[in-house]
């Protein structure tokens, strides 16, 4: 995982996010589905960055540890509540999405599933609003 400053070419606003390598930001930036959270442009840049450096490996060792515990838990306590609080419609999410937003299909509960990036995107183009969440699998170490 990597985490970058990022800035708001639209509205000026900075703020951080993580990826899973650092070709993720660029794939992710050409697809147009990095949003500002603060005016939802479009127009994302990263800023510059000064990289963390502590003098003693083991210390550096256990903060990345450390780090990486809290993220993977925080994000396994998402995937419950997704789990728990929506319905899994597998690779049929694009489909669903689209009937829910086009009031042909009614739903108690939201949607979750798979979906690739440009069904993704032509989601977002067509106004459904969707969100990726890294999914951290129960038997990851």
């Amino acid at each position: 995982m990597i985490k970058y400053k990022l800035y708001c070419k639209n509205c000026s606003n900075d703020f951080d996010s993580w990826f899973a390598k650092s070709k993720e930001y660029e794939k992710l930036k050409k697809s147009k589905l990095l949003i500002c959270p603060n005016c939802n442009s479009v127009k994302i840049e990263k800023s510059l960055m000064a990289p963390s450096i502590i003098n003693k490996k083991n210390e550096n060792k256990k903060s990345n540890l450390k780090k990486y515990l809290e993220i993977k838990n925080k994000l396994k306590e998402y995937k419950n509540f997704i789990k728990n609080n929506f319905d899994y419609v597998g690779n049929n999410f694009a489909f669903e999405a689209r009937s829910i937003h086009y009031n042909n299909k009614k739903r108690k509960k939201g949607i979750y599933g798979n979906a690739s990036i440009n069904e993704v995107r032509e989601l977002s183009e067509e106004g459904i609003e969707t969100e990726v969440v890294p999914w951290v699998n129960d038997n990851d170490n």
